[in-house]
């Protein structure tokens, strides 16, 4: 079976104030282009396909024509799941009947946990759809109050779907999650995807989706395995911060041989413009040929540029952001290790904001009562923006 694994369109993103659909159906029809060239049986999303839970209108159209191309018109059938920017509900609506097009979408976990059933020539592959879900909605499902982490929840998931799995058949698990070789805590692989708990309470161990011969990830923005080949990210279809710049971005092609081992391979999409970072004096810059690219341009001048940015778009019409590259302010993380004050997490920035106005380092206590307000916060933001969809 011939799969095609993507994730994070983040349809409807802005990036710097400018829209990015256009750029986006760009890609999507590189990727339909790819379908037709291919002959995949089947398409993996794997969640965040609208970058917030009340997407443009534009972004909706583009959605629907995508799909209808996909489904209706090529009739390759569809898995996808609901990620945390995306509204549950909204993606559930009408998965009834879409399902019987070949459009499977699940927006809301539930305790029935049925796989998707797709044969091929060498009988059934099982699709086990596991959308984003927070772990109060996990433990109040199973009616565990054990659960209050992200790994505890994943696994609590996995052990439900094992115990119901056909070890004969061949499964794919598509989840969307923060997953870590064990469990341990890491730097997200953009800044344009915004945490989901705090203090490494996100990750998810990778040893749990080993009962499954692929695993079909989202949440990361950056393509790459975890732990072993067969537990992957396909990354976002496009640079959607500067921390992306060097990523490179496509789709990744899973063929699944009748034993369910899985060769993969990627595929590169090419952007309409690509967003990169330039560095360097405003004098340089001026100098390069005009390019039509978004660009983050840090300049290395030593006194103060008047109308910088009106200056660099005669050469970047696109240019999304300018800043004066100065010397970085370095404060410590959590391990004591020196970092540029930007790149340090919620917590260790509570660490350094305490110890440079109060000159000495949080107790115990203020960091407990600062990350169960900070954990609130993300969980309550995620809560309101799904209440307003309703």
């Amino acid at each position: 079976m011939k799969i095609f694994h993507t994730a994070d369109w983040h349809l409807g993103k802005l990036v710097q104030g400018v829209y990015m659909t256009e750029d986006q159906r760009h890609i999507l029809q590189q990727f339909i282009t790819a379908i037709d060239e291919e002959q995949p049986d089947v398409i993996i999303i794997a969640g965040d396909l609208y970058d917030r839970s009340l997407p443009p209108v534009d972004a909706v159209n583009l959605l629907d024509e995508t799909l209808a191309e996909i489904v209706l018109k090529r009739k390759v059938p569809v898995v996808s799941i609901a990620g945390n920017h995306d509204s549950p509900t909204r993606l559930q609506f009408g998965s009834k009947l879409m399902k019987e097009s070949g459009l499977h979408i699940v927006g809301e976990l539930n305790s029935n946990l049925q796989p998707i059933v797709i044969n091929d020539e060498f009988g059934e592959v099982h699709f086990h759809l596991i959308p984003f879900a927070e772990p109060s909605t996990v433990k109040h499902i199973f009616s565990d109050n054990s659960i209050s982490t992200y790994d505890e929840a994943m696994k609590k998931v996995i052990d439900a779907i094992e115990e119901k799995m056909d070890k004969s058949k061949r499964h794919v698990l598509i989840g969307h999650a923060f997953v870590t070789p064990h469990g341990e805590k890491e730097d997200n692989t953009s800044d344009s995807e915004r945490p989901l708990a705090i203090g490494g309470s996100e990750c998810v161990r990778a040893d749990y989706f080993k009962p499954f011969h692929y695993t079909a990830l989202g949440h990361l923005h950056k393509a790459h395995y975890v732990l072993n080949e067969t537990i992957r990210y396909s990354g976002s279809p496009l640079k959607y911060s500067a921390s992306e710049a060097n990523h490179e971005k496509g789709f990744l092609v899973i063929d699944l041989d009748k034993d369910g081992q899985a060769q993969i391979t990627k595929r590169k999409f090419i952007p309409r413009r690509d967003l990169r970072i330039i560095e360097g004096a405003l004098s340089e810059i001026l100098k390069h040929d005009e390019s039509e690219d978004y660009v983050f341009v840090r300049l290395t001048d030593i006194t103060p540029v008047v109308g910088a940015m009106e200056q660099i778009r005669t050469v970047y019409p696109n240019a999304m952001h300018v800043e004066r590259k100065a010397l970085p302010k370095l404060d410590k993380d959590e391990n004591g290790e020196a970092v540029r004050r930007e790149q340090l997490d919620d917590l260790s920035l509570f660490h350094a904001f305490h110890k440079e106005i109060v000159g000495t380092e949080p107790t115990d206590l203020q960091r407990q009562l600062f990350e169960e307000v900070l954990q609130e916060l993300l969980t309550e933001d995620r809560e309101v923006k799904e209440v307003v969809t309703k």
